[in-house]
């Protein structure tokens, strides 16, 4: 499994709640399994914008997803499309808009819920449309994905954390405690996925303002965690990772060659990163 990935992003959660209220992650970070990051999101820190800047690895001031109005598929190469072209298996648990930026667009949940279509850029996938589809149902999604199709690439992207952040605020008992909820349903399934040998990123797209949004630049707003599990990352804790590096520090884990996306440099250990990038 050393090649196999499973990213794992929380929708609207600001670092310093992640750092304060995932506690079974910093379980993790104590007994040395995890490394976490402070990440700065790219601008604007809105969804559909930053879903593309995670997946394809390109700011959305260059990819045109600039807000999350924007409904039609990615024009660029992604972390699904590229693994597709190297023969390799993806699979996403995650919102619909995911859906609509690889597969199709506009989202058609009669057609695209559940997803089985090998021809489809993901060819495997549950996908959801309502903002408070339970994150412990959208897990149990991801884990069923996991073991009946073993992908080399999982993306589990939950909602609740947003979803509560916006009727509640970033500074509101509700916010941290569907941070601590959603730690807890993790701890149902992290154990398995680092003893199976995953290598496993857990980020944000943004965070969250006390006006009940995102959007801006306000530090709770673009502060985002960055946490890496597994063998493969050498968990160096003075290293700045950046936003568009994840597609292709995936992309390296997952050993597609001539990427060409950026990655944070020293990041990675075996096998030697072939085209690391650093222009931070």
């Amino acid at each position: 499994m050393a090649n196999k990935v499973i990213l794992v992003v929380l929708d609207g959660l600001n670092y310093q709640t992640a750092n304060e209220c995932l506690g079974f992650v910093q379980a993790l970070r104590k007994e040395g399994q995890a490394t976490q990051y402070r990440m700065q999101c790219e601008l604007p820190s809105m969804s559909r914008p930053l879903y593309e800047t995670i997946l394809t690895g390109t700011r959305p001031a260059v990819n045109g997803i600039v807000n999350n109005q924007i409904t039609r598929l990615s024009n660029q190469t992604s972390i699904f499309s590229l693994a597709k072209q190297a023969g390799l298996t993806t699979a996403a648990a995650a919102y619909h808009w995911v859906s609509e930026l690889y597969n199709r667009t506009p989202y058609d949940p009669r057609r695209d819920r559940f997803t089985h279509d090998p021809s489809l850029t993901i060819p495997y996938g549950c996908f959801y449309h309502a903002d408070h589809y339970p994150d412990s149902h959208l897990l149990i999604d991801a884990e069923m994905l996991r073991r009946r199709h073993d992908p080399d690439f999982l993306l589990v992207h939950p909602m609740n954390i947003d979803d509560t952040g916006h009727r509640h605020g970033v500074d509101s008992s509700n916010y941290r405690n569907s941070a601590r909820h959603l730690d807890g349903e993790l701890s149902h399934y992290l154990p398995t996925w680092i003893a199976a040998g995953y290598q496993i990123i857990i980020t944000a797209d943004h965070g969250m303002n006390a006006d009940r949004s995102h959007g801006g630049i306000l530090p709770e707003e673009t502060e985002v965690p960055f946490i890496t599990i597994g063998e493969r990352f050498s968990h160096d804790s003075a290293l700045t990772p950046a936003q568009t590096d994840i597609c292709g520090t995936i992309c390296e884990l997952l050993e597609i060659a001539q990427h060409s996306k950026p990655v944070t440099q020293g990041l990675l250990t075996l096998p030697e990163v072939r085209h690391a990038v650093s222009y931070l």
